[in-house]
């Protein structure tokens, strides 16, 4: 199905109609429409490409984008929202290739994170009580609280860079390509987390160049090829759709 425009529901907590993204006149994302209900861990899949990354950019404000209509919370207009301004109201993205502060010690990393709610007047002894959380979420960042992040390896940096995104308490979590450049192992404790912050309550937006792994954890996906959306529809029958699994699953149907 491709982008056909739907109601916004009571619970939408991000709703986009319309997107448009464009680099020096080519178009890589081309009128996309999709919608995150509150709750929900919603995946973006596709091949290399297909505007999955371009999209959560300009979601984040990260990128000049075009939309219809593209809101936050049912009320918080991201059209004309600056990206700071998007963070603060609840939308925190860890990019792909994790953005971590390589110079600056990981308790230094954690403690930016919440400088959003620490500027809004949030209690210092919440802050610690959330870090304290995030720390047995990510035990293995919690040994290396003192250390520089450029010395973590390519696994304990995204920890790091969730662990700081999370320390924002966002309402939305934008992940984009967290299992990039992993190892098999580090990738599963990945994903271990990301499905216990879901379980948690954290509503995610997950862009994932391992589709089956992000079908496998999403309550529903969407599918791109060429900046639009070819299918989309509950992740557990995504999965076993054939047209789905020969192209992006790499399985050959019976």
């Amino acid at each position: 199905m491709r982008n056909a425009v739907r109601n916004t529901l009571p619970n939408t907590i991000l709703d986009i109609q319309g997107l448009t993204v464009a680099y020096g006149g080519i178009q890589a994302v081309k009128g996309l429409n999709f919608q995150v209900q509150q709750g929900e861990l919603v995946c973006l899949i596709g091949c290399n490409g297909a505007g999955k990354t371009s999209t959560m950019k300009a979601i984040a404000g990260l990128l000049p984008f075009q939309a219809h209509a593209a809101t936050l919370k049912s009320s918080i207009d991201l059209i004309t929202l600056p990206a700071h301004e998007r963070l603060k109201n609840g939308l925190a993205l860890v990019p792909e290739g994790r953005g971590i502060f390589a110079r600056m010690t990981v308790l230094e990393n954690l403690e930016l994170g919440a400088n959003a709610r620490l500027q809004t007047g949030c209690p210092q002894a919440e802050l610690n009580a959330d870090l304290d959380h995030l720390l047995t979420l990510f035990p293995r960042i919690k040994e290396r609280l003192k250390q520089s992040a450029g010395t973590l390896s390519g696994g304990e940096q995204q920890m790091l860079a969730m662990a700081r995104a999370l320390m924002g308490k966002p309402d939305l979590l934008l992940l984009d390509e967290p299992s990039m450049g992993l190892a098999p192992l580090m990738i599963e404790k990945i994903f271990e987390v990301i499905q216990q912050v879901h379980q948690q309550g954290m509503t995610i937006l997950l862009v994932e160049q391992n589709a089956h792994i992000a079908l496998q954890l999403a309550n529903r996906a969407y599918v791109m090829d060429s900046g639009l959306i070819d299918y989309e529809g509950l992740a557990s029958e995504l999965i076993s759709d054939p047209r789905i699994r020969e192209t992006y699953l790499g399985q050959v149907p019976q």
